[in-house]
């Protein structure tokens, strides 16, 4: 059996979904990525979610067609509330960042070397808020 490339991780509350990408993601991980989140939406009004991005090695293109991901991504809105991606590459910093400010969620991008920052942002903790990339800054 081959080794999933998004993993859940253990987070501190019940309606806080972490998730670790490491090497390529598959058809499967989106799909499983997506019914974990689908679940959480029935069972939580609001939700947040931190993604730690760690030796990530893209995507197979198909993957981001996934029809349960698409739909968890259309619930999102309505159900997501602090969304945190540590790790990110460029160019998906960036179009979280472009992207964010058309969307009701607070999103917010983190260099992997902050990834306390990263936790302590979704998690509400005020105290370390100056890190990371609010959406419409620059990265």
């Amino acid at each position: 059996m081959t080794e999933r490339a998004i993993t859940r991780i253990p987070a501190t509350r019940s309606d806080l979904f972490a998730f670790e990408v490491r090497g390529r993601i598959e058809r499967d991980d989106i799909t499983q990525m997506a019914r974990t989140l689908e679940a959480a939406f029935t069972r939580h009004d609001k939700v947040d979610i931190l993604i730690l991005m760690k030796d990530w090695e893209g995507i197979a293109p198909g993957a981001v067609f996934d029809p349960e991901a698409l739909a968890a991504q259309a619930r999102a809105n309505s159900h997501v509330r602090r969304y945190a991606v540590v790790g990110a590459p460029a160019w998906a910093s960036m179009m979280i960042n472009l992207f964010s400010p058309l969307t009701p969620v607070e999103e917010r991008t983190f260099a992997l070397a902050e990834e306390r920052e990263a936790w302590a942002w979704v998690e509400g903790d005020t105290s370390l808020s100056g890190l990371g990339t609010r959406a419409g800054e620059r990265p």
